[in-house]
């Protein structure tokens, strides 16, 4: 990375930063540019440089926190369905992980899901993962978005308390919460990791 797109990165990381806070005190339609550069400490003309609208810069800011969430899913295989128990520790504990060092990213997230658009997330877990896997396990066509619906719908559920105690408990905790009152295909003596 050259030093023009290295600050480039840096002054949108400001403002996303700083798009974050508001969105924190504030719902994102009464979010100004002014306000947002104001946070930030860059000009009007800067955010300019970079974004069009507010929209562009919320959806940049959600494709870095979706990008960093990969990244830190890296060492997770997820090529090979037969492999992918995703209520075991090896997949809930980087995930869980992630969530509670962005915490308060994760809160705006849960709070405001569908500024985020959460379900198009999830719905590219469905295919790139979720469905490959419950078809190795035997789940019929007609059951795997029921099946996807209960875990995922079960899981935000559990993460979302989970965020409202500021991630009090621990990691360990909410892995056998989620372990223990999910659906879990494939989980038989076989499968379990």
């Amino acid at each position: 990375m050259n030093k023009q797109e290295s600050r480039y990165q840096y002054t949108a990381s400001l403002m996303s930063e700083a798009l974050l806070l508001l969105l924190e005190q504030k719902d994102y339609d009464s979010i100004t540019v002014r306000e947002v550069c104001q946070k930030a400490g860059v000009n009007r003309s800067t955010f300019y440089l970079h974004y069009e609208s507010m929209n562009d810069l919320l959806e940049e800011m959600i494709g870095m926190i979706n990008d960093r969430f990969k990244s830190s899913l890296s060492s997770v295989p997820t090529d090979d369905p037969s492999k992918v128990i995703l209520t075991s520790e090896k997949y809930l504990r980087p995930y869980l992980g992630f969530i509670k060092e962005n915490m308060r990213a994760y809160k705006v997230i849960h709070q405001k899901d569908r500024l985020f658009n959460s379900q198009k997330t999830f719905e590219g877990f469905y295919k790139s993962i979720f469905s490959p896997a419950l078809t190795h396990f035997g789940v019929s066509e007609e059951e795997k978005e029921y099946v996807f619906a209960f875990y995922t719908q079960g899981t935000v559920a559990i993460i979302g308390k989970w965020l409202e105690s500021n991630c009090r408990d621990d990691v360990e905790k909410i892995i056998d919460l989620i372990m223990r009152h999910t659906m879990a295909y494939g989980r038989d003596e076989k499968c379990i990791e």
